[in-house]
């Protein structure tokens, strides 16, 4: 494979669709680009359609580009795991030298301040130990201090992965868009939103979109939280839930040590990390009622409050105590940065055919976009080439689904 340097390495975008296609792609952002990053490498001829007027603008920088092993389940484990090594790899892999996604393997530190939570931390560090996933720790609350002094005294035990962490998302996602160019079999058309598909037979053979038509038998819905909309396009119904997510940015805070892990309330859902010469806190909120797509989604300043405020019951202090410092300084910058997650039924993504043939997902991702996306995308054009049967597929659209409350983090 050619290597490019980062230096000559420029993105190209267009107004103007191809006529024909052998893989449309619905959606720019980061699950969009690296879908077209494995069917480049499939030798298909790719279109990726985006709505907004450049690529990957809408939830992808909106997320804190983290990643983590921790999960409850072996399927969710492997697609990371796949994901993280393509992370660590990347120049190597995509044939771009010296190009550069930032990681940080600073980890992921779970923390309770509460012992009835101490059985559920051991149960879940046991189950990961049974599904392969060694290297997850559990520590008392000493452990952890001596490990992370920014952990607070209330801190009875934590969780923790060192391996753990983060990325720029936006150098990711370009990256794979920047891969999957290089090849010469991938078009990445902007300001270009799909309005319908035309059928025949019942089977996909036509793209249309605000641009034109394109002529393909395949297509793979990656529209983030305008998947449905598109799907119903065909007559599919894709089962998602969209939930506001805000995110509060403090680009510099002398008291946030750069070398602390992504650190985790896991009684509130509050974490936060390093980032820049300061940090990203966020928190999950229960009880969002979901909503429509939109491209702007508004933001709250009581979500700042509730992280800060070392009164509020969801503040960031409750497990690290330099967090009432800043507060009380209250002369750092801060501002708000919102996504919706497109939640499935079960949390888990959507992947592979719907019931049109010819017209696949790759969707749903619950919060997990930016950490799955390799892996994932990589099965999804494996089921188009025929390399992976469908009903190996664990994500499967027609899977049966267990509904539950949008309240995980």
């Amino acid at each position: 494979m050619s290597h490019f340097s980062m230096t000559r390495i420029i993105m190209q975008t267009s107004n103007s669709l191809p006529t024909t296609a052998d893989l449309v792609i619905v959606g720019g952002g980061i699950v969009g680009a690296a879908t077209a990053f494995f069917a480049a490498r499939a030798n298909l001829n790719v279109a990726v359609l985006e709505r907004r007027p450049a690529l990957s603008t809408l939830t992808t920088p909106a997320s804190t580009g983290a990643f983590r092993l921790q999960f409850d389940n072996p399927e969710e484990i492997a697609l990371v795991r796949e994901t993280v090594e393509m992370f660590d790899n990347f120049s190597e892999l995509t044939g771009l030298k010296d190009y550069d996604v930032d990681i940080h393997n600073q980890g992921y530190l779970s923390s309770t301040t509460e012992p009835a939570t101490i059985d559920r931390q051991k149960a879940l560090v046991a189950k990961q130990h049974s599904w392969g996933l060694t290297d997850v720790e559990w520590l008392t609350g000493d452990e952890a201090r001596a490990r992370f002094p920014h952990v607070a005294p209330e801190v009875v035990g934590a969780r923790f992965r060192a391996g753990d962490g983060w990325l720029d998302v936006r150098k990711l996602s370009l990256g794979y868009a920047l891969a999957a160019q290089q090849t010469g079999r991938v078009s990445f058309t902007v300001n270009s939103e799909v309005t319908g598909f035309v059928l025949r037979g019942g089977a996909l053979k036509v793209v249309k979109t605000t641009n034109g038509s394109i002529e393909t038998a395949t297509a793979v819905i990656a529209a983030g939280p305008f998947s449905s909309i598109v799907g119903s396009y065909a007559g599919v119904n894709i089962p998602l839930s969209l939930v506001r997510r805000q995110k509060l940015v403090m680009p510099d805070v002398a008291e946030v040590p750069q070398n602390a892990p992504m650190t985790i309330d896991e009684e509130t859902g509050s974490h936060w990390r390093p980032a820049m010469r300061g940090a990203l806190a966020l928190r999950t909120v229960p009880g969002v009622p979901p909503g429509p797509p939109v491209d702007d989604v508004p933001t709250s300043a009581q979500f700042a409050f509730d992280l800060l405020d070392p009164a509020s019951p969801y503040s960031v202090a409750r497990i690290s105590p330099f967090w009432r410092n800043v507060w009380a300084r209250g002369t750092d910058h801060w501002f708000l940065q919102a996504g919706q997650y497109a939640y499935s039924p079960d949390h888990r993504p959507l992947l592979g055919p719907t019931p049109v043939p010819g017209l696949y997902v790759n969707c749903g991702y619950s919060g997990h976009g930016i950490m799955t996306s390799g892996g994932a995308s990589r099965l999804v054009v494996d089921i188009i080439t025929g390399k992976l049967a469908p009903d190996g597929n664990p994500f499967r659209f027609d899977r049966p689904i267990l509904y539950r409350e949008l309240d995980i983090l």
